[in-house]
């Protein structure tokens, strides 16, 4: 039988050697990141909320301003989901869920946000400091927080809030609707501290120049 034996040359060579990486690198490479995002929740409707609301600021604990979706931070630890990521930057996306919530909760306000493009000149705003949202050793979502409602000329009212949301699955997308629903009752909290706080303080009224400006900005007395 005759024998065919190929050379090796180093260009052939070389281009065993492309190949092998190129298939070393896709075999590597991760798969496209799931992203989610969170949604609004309905909750029950107050009246007796300001005309303006700014909320002013929403800071996040450091552990979750990043983008992959934090786990648990139970025993010392952060477990991280990898490949599941928010869709967008977290402290934006949380103060746009915040917004929306506040806006149903409080018919007859117009809220704002300081990410947003318009942040009016209000005589009352909102302040949130985020200090956990996960899940804990027992599958719960812990949503833990620190709320400030001021207006223009005052000291700012605070309270400290803890939800527990159960968490119905294992899924990432069972621990967003369940950070969702939490969010939702954090939102119920700050629409209550408004409306206390404005019934508290009613000479807290917006003066003709704001309203003026007001008119200008969203078109609305």
């Amino acid at each position: 039988m005759r024998k065919i034996l190929l050379a090796v040359t180093p260009a052939r060579t070389r281009s065993v050697l492309q190949i092998l990486v190129l298939l070393a690198i896709a075999s590597c490479s991760s798969p496209e990141p799931r992203l989610y995002t969170l949604q609004t929740t309905q909750g029950p409707t107050l009246a007796g909320g300001p005309r303006l609301l700014l909320i002013r600021q929403v800071s996040l604990a450091r552990y979750l301003e990043r983008t992959q979706i934090v786990r648990s931070s139970a025993d010392y630890q952060l477990k991280v989901q990898g490949n599941d990521w928010w869709g967008e930057p977290p402290g934006a996306m949380i103060a746009r869920v915040l917004q929306q919530d506040l806006t149903q909760r409080l018919p007859g306000t117009q809220v704002f946000s300081d990410v947003g493009a318009i942040s009016p000149d209000a005589n009352w705003q909102v302040e949130v400091n985020l200090l956990q949202m996960d899940v804990n050793q027992a599958g719960v979502l812990v949503l833990r927080a620190q709320i400030a409602v001021s207006a223009r000329e005052g000291e700012p009212k605070t309270e400290s809030e803890r939800f527990e949301q159960p968490v119905p699955g294992s899924s990432v997308a069972d621990q967003v609707a369940a950070s969702s629903q939490a969010l939702g009752k954090l939102s119920d909290a700050i629409a209550a501290l408004v409306v206390s706080q404005v019934q508290a303080h009613p000479s807290q009224r917006p003066s003709s120049a704001q309203r003026a400006t007001q008119v200008r900005r969203t078109g609305k007395p």
